[in-house]
This record gives C-alpha cells, structure tokens and sequence, in this order.
C-alpha cells in the first residue's frame, strides 16, 4: 500500500486575472479549488494513473471537511489527524502577468494530534511505501521528517522525500528510497547555482554517498536527471509543451516515476521516464496529469 503525508494540507483557490494591478478592483475569468498540498498532490496523481494510496496528515475546520470531500471526489482515500484548533488553511494561487501566491498558516497541531499521526504510521507494514513531502508547518517540530524516519527505520518500508534543504539533508542517515530535489534546490544545499544537467549530475551524486538510495532531480524545462541505486546516470530533456500550470508539477513526477517502477518490476529507466512525462502533462494542464496524457508524451520521447 502506498501512503501519503502531507503535515498542513490546504484549499488552493486558483485565479486568473487579466493585466493584475495592485492597489485595484481585479476581476477574475477562470477560478477552481483544488485540494493542495504535495504530497495530495501525489495521491491525485497516482489515482490518475491507476493507483490507489492513502493520504494521511492533519485537518482542522470546514475547510478541512471540504478538502476530504474534494479528495474523495478524485476517487482518493484520506485518513487525516482531526485537529481541534483552527482550520486548514486556504491557499490563493493567482496566475496573472505573474504568478502570485498567497499562503494561510493552518492550524494549531498540539502533541496529541502528533501521536495520533504516529499511531496511523505505526500500522504500516513491510512492503508498504510512504511519501513524505513539503514543509513543516511552525506548529510542529522542525525535525518530523527525522522522527518519522527514525521511527520507521528497519521495517521494510520503503519511503519517498521530497522536501528542500535540511529537511532533506538531515533524513539522508535513513537510506530513503527516493529523493526528488529540483536543480534550485540542490544547489541550495551547496551553496552553487546548478543550471545544466552535466553540473546538476556530481551534487546529485553527493547526496547518494551521504545515503539517499535513488535520486531524482527535476529542472522544468531543463528536463531531468536521475541516479539510480546502482549508480547509474540517466538524463533527459523535457518533452516539447506549453507550461500553463506550475503548480504540482514535481509531485506528479514523483508519481509517475513510482507508478513507472511498479507497473515495470522495478525498471528504472522506465520509472525514470514516466516520473518526467508525468511532470510535464501537469505543467502542460490546467490540473494533474492522467493517464491519457501522461501516455501521449511517453510516445513522443
């Protein structure tokens, strides 16, 4: 079974706007609200592509009523911690000339709402994968990620990562399966600006030698490179496309590269190029790849 964590999910308001200026009445001509969060992100995903998981995580409030019932309506099973204070958050993504976010914090997550969570984990099984992705909301320790690791460590679960600086840099004593960086993002952790593939590949490589099993790192348009376990190099350029949506673009990937390795015995190069077609039918979609998509791209590399 596969599962999802995602420590603060949200409502994502999507708007877009013609010519935004500050200060002014704005009207929009396109809205949606979409269930956010990356590692929702991932379940949606993943349903899309034929897989079922389980999202677990915390909601609080009438938001967090609606972000199950939205959930649902994609066919994705939920399993999330109900917290007493607040609501979850609502997240306004505005698409404009530029694109503008405006995030909400989310509630407030007590220490009884943590072992809640670590009682649903506890019921994992060997065999069992669970993806941690996304930041850490300030009503939790900084360090979960590590707890949930070190936890977990020795049951024979697989586990996925996806997250930026030391919240990925310090969970790398855990051997996590896969870690999906983007090229900013690891180059962050190094203190480099990492634009081409052939600079992305020794960072990436550095993250493997201090214990990430598989590593995988998005660069947009760039494409994307990948090192296996076995210390195998693949890269590739991205398909051809119109991006017209940013947002989830690197959980779909993550997505299409685990439905990849499943559906092909643990092949991957072809994990690896269905976690990039994935990607990018997300950036080139209003919403989260399917499957038809996903399939029409694979055709075309």
């Amino acid at each position: 079974m596969i599962y999802t964590v995602t420590f603060n999910p949200s409502l994502d308001y999507i708007v877009r706007i013609r010519n935004f200026r500050a200060g002014q009445i704005n009207r929009t001509y396109y809205e949606n609200i979409l269930p956010g969060g990356k590692g929702i992100n991932v379940s949606i995903v993943l349903k899309n592509l034929g897989h079922d998981s389980t999202a677990l995580g915390f909601m609080a409030g009438f938001t967090g009523k609606e972000i199950e019932a939205r959930l649902a309506s994609f066919g994705v099973r939920s399993d999330f911690i109900e917290v007493k204070n607040g609501m979850s958050r609502i997240n306004l993504k505005m698409k404009s000339d530029e694109e503008t976010e405006i995030n909400g914090q989310g509630p407030l997550i007590t220490e009884e709402d943590i072992e809640a969570l670590y009682a649903k984990l506890d019921k994992l099984r060997s065999g069992d994968l669970l993806v941690i992705s996304g930041s850490v909301p300030n009503t939790l320790p900084g360090d979960m990620y590590e707890r949930i690791m070190s936890r977990l460590e020795g049951r024979g679960i697989d586990i996925v990562v996806d997250a930026e600086k030391d919240l990925l840099v310090n969970v790398l004593k855990y051997h996590p399966f896969l870690i999906k960086p983007n090229n900013h993002e690891l180059g962050a952790i190094y203190g480099v600006e990492l634009k081409k593939q052939d600079e992305v590949v020794p960072y990436a490589e550095k993250l493997q030698k201090e214990g990430a099993r598989n590593v995988l790192i998005s660069m947009a348009g760039e494409g994307a490179v990948f090192i296996s376990e076995s210390g195998e190099v693949m890269k590739s350029p991205a398909p051809k496309g119109k991006v017209v949506n940013s947002v989830g673009a690197g959980d779909s990937m993550v997505a299409g590269f685990l439905t990849g390795y499943m559906e092909n015995a643990g092949n991957c190069e072809k994990a690896f190029r269905m976690g990039l077609c994935t990607g990018s039918a997300s950036a080139f979609s209003p919403d989260l790849a399917t499957r038809q998509e996903v399939e029409a791209l694979l055709a075309t590399i």
